[in-house]
């Protein structure tokens, strides 16, 4: 047996094997999966836009016009008047002075973390920060701290200790655990030490906030507090891609320095006329997030009375902490037999021995949907 398989074997026997799961239909609350019609309850569409025909159509639309592919970096000859008017919808939107549009969350963090922060800096990280900002914050070479989840008391005492420049990163909304992290408090430690605070935004921007702003129109933030903001959109926004909002100085910095920016090709700009669609009907669309709202509110009073093992979240993202790997692909199996689609998150995705259920909910669920959950839930060996 050889190295790879080696290790592949350990894997399956540690339950910690994956596979890709074949779709056949678009996203949406119930998906076609491997020839099969399952409620999906796993997927990051919180606003359920990732189908709509307006969207769809102006993807198209964009695509008669630009055609598939942007052809080129940002910077050599592959940015469109159309990525030109999604950064200043996106910086109108989160009311900074620029945006910068990158093809993915993970390398909008790579470029912050890598750009901002060097040799005799130091980063700090909450524990349970996404992979995207822990591997920027390696690249970087700064020093590495990380703080206990949500613990800004702990993370006040390090960045007391903290040498060079300081920049504290975090999840907005933590995506496997979906609560929220606790943005003033660390914002006061940041002023007070004067660091910097960056907010991966990921699976705030949208969705949490009465106007969909994310995680800091949620707790009251500005600019000055919050200099570096991410968000992805791909999720509530139901397209593709990232950016980074800031400063003018900030902007121009990344676009001179940032690696991931300089050295990718631009993505395409159909996908930029799409997503300013999005953009439009989460401004004029209230209605998604309060159905959200009311969908997660009743599922977790019921989930309480069932005495489910919920973790603390308000967001569309709902943790049903199993343990054990084996026990949340049981239930995962269950769950699948049942019709639903509830995909099994294990190490090292989350920490060892919380592996779990992710549900999520979309707008485009309905309380139909939310019945058969319950009832297959109830129903789950514990």
């Amino acid at each position: 047996m050889t190295r790879l398989q080696a290790e592949l074997e350990r894997r399956r026997r540690a339950g910690l094997y994956r596979r890709h799961r074949l779709l056949g239909s678009p996203q949406g609350p119930e998906v076609v999966v491997e020839g099969r019609s399952l409620l999906n309850f796993s997927s990051n569409d919180y606003l359920g836009l990732a189908a709509d025909p307006r969207v769809a159509e102006a993807l198209a639309r964009g695509a008669s016009r630009w055609g598939c592919g942007a052809g080129a970096a940002h910077l050599v000859c592959g940015h469109t008047e159309a990525h030109a008017e999604l950064e200043r919808e996106l910086a109108r939107f989160t009311g900074r002075a620029r945006a910068l549009l990158f093809s993915s969350g993970y390398l909008a963090n790579l470029a912050m973390l890598t750009t901002f922060c060097g040799r005799g800096d130091t980063l700090l990280l909450d524990r349970l920060d996404h992979a995207s900002l822990v591997d920027g914050a390696r690249l970087s070479g700064a020093r590495l701290r990380r703080f206990r989840h949500n613990d800004s008391a702990h993370a006040d005492r390090l960045l007391a200790e903290a040498k060079g420049r300081k920049l504290v990163a975090v999840d907005g909304v933590f995506s496997m655990d979906g609560d929220l992290a606790p943005l003033p408090e660390l914002a006061r430690s940041c002023a007070r030490h004067r660091a910097w605070l960056l907010v991966d935004d990921a699976h705030g921007l949208g969705v949490v906030g009465e106007g969909g702003g994310g995680s800091l129109e949620h707790w009251g933030l500005g600019r000055e507090e919050v200099p570096l903001l991410m968000g992805t959109l791909g999720k509530a926004l139901g397209t593709a891609g990232a950016f980074v909002a800031g400063s003018e100085e900030i902007v121009e910095t990344l676009i001179q320095q940032a690696r991931s920016h300089l050295f990718t090709t631009a993505a395409p700009p159909a996908l930029a006329e799409a997503t300013l669609r999005s953009l439009e009907i989460v401004r004029s669309e209230p209605w998604r997030r309060e159905r959200l709202a009311r969908l997660v509110g009743r599922f977790r009073e019921e989930a309480g009375r069932l005495g489910l093992p919920l973790g603390d979240s308000l967001t569309p993202i709902q943790p049903l902490i199993a343990g054990s790997n084996e026990r949340a692909l049981a239930w995962s199996r269950r769950l699948e037999e049942r019709g639903i689609l509830a995909v099994a998150i294990r190490p090292p995705t989350v920490p060892e021995g919380s592996a779990r259920l992710r549900i999520t909910f979309t707008a485009a669920h309905e309380e139909r949907h939310l019945d058969r959950l319950l009832e297959a839930l109830a129903e789950l060996p514990r």
